[in-house]
Formats: structure tokens, sequence, C-alpha cells
């Protein structure tokens, strides 16, 4: 026989349940952190090639899923901005994702205390 307790099926299945909440959320925000890099290294690799150009230099950005021609000096602010504003937002991500990362962890930690004090 075993010293231990055995668990509720229906307390098991409820930390499963939250468990397995857990994990999807932090797969989905890497997902978006992923996919938020992308963007920021693409919109780093047009502005790393667009800089050295001249400014009236006809260039042509797709907006709302139109392609229109524009100058480098229009594009290039834009273009930067955006950059800055996905690198903001990476941040803010990766901060969600750390805070939701250390959240499990204690969450875990307590139902470990909580298993062995049975």
């Amino acid at each position: 026989m075993s010293s231990q307790k055995q668990i509720d099926p229906k307390k098991q299945q409820e930390l499963q349940n939250q468990y397995t909440n857990f994990k999807n959320t932090l797969q989905q925000l890497a997902q978006k952190i992923g996919d938020i890099e992308q963007e920021a290294e693409e919109h780093k690799l047009v502005i790393e090639t667009l800089d050295p150009l001249a400014a009236d230099r006809k260039c042509f950005r797709m907006v709302n899923g139109v392609l229109v021609e524009r100058t480098v000096k229009d594009v290039l602010p834009t273009l930067k901005t955006n950059s800055d504003g996905l690198k903001q937002v990476l941040e803010d991500m990766l901060k969600q994702y750390k805070s939701k990362q250390s959240e499990l962890d204690t969450w875990k930690d307590g139902k470990r205390l909580d298993i062995m004090q049975r």
C-alpha cells in the first residue's frame, strides 16, 4: 500500500485544467512574440535598405492591401515610427510572458506544497 493519499479525481482534473490553461496562455504569448519579432526584423531590413537612398527616390508601400507609390522621405519616418512601436510592444509582451511564467512557477510550487502536506 502506498503511504501517500490519493488525490480526488475531480481535484486532479481541476489542477490539470489550470495547468493546461497556463501552458496555453504561455504558448499563445510566445507565438505573438515570435510574430512581432519577425515583423520588427522586416521593418529593420527595409529601413536599412532605404536609409542610404536619395530622399526623392521613388518607392512603394503596401497600405491596406493596396500598393501605393511614395518617396523615401515619405515612407522612412513612418517605418521608423512603426519599428519603434513594435519594439515597445515586444518589450511589453516579453514582460507579460515572464510574469505569466513566474505565476505558473509560483502556482506549481504552491500545489507541490499542498500535495506534500497531505
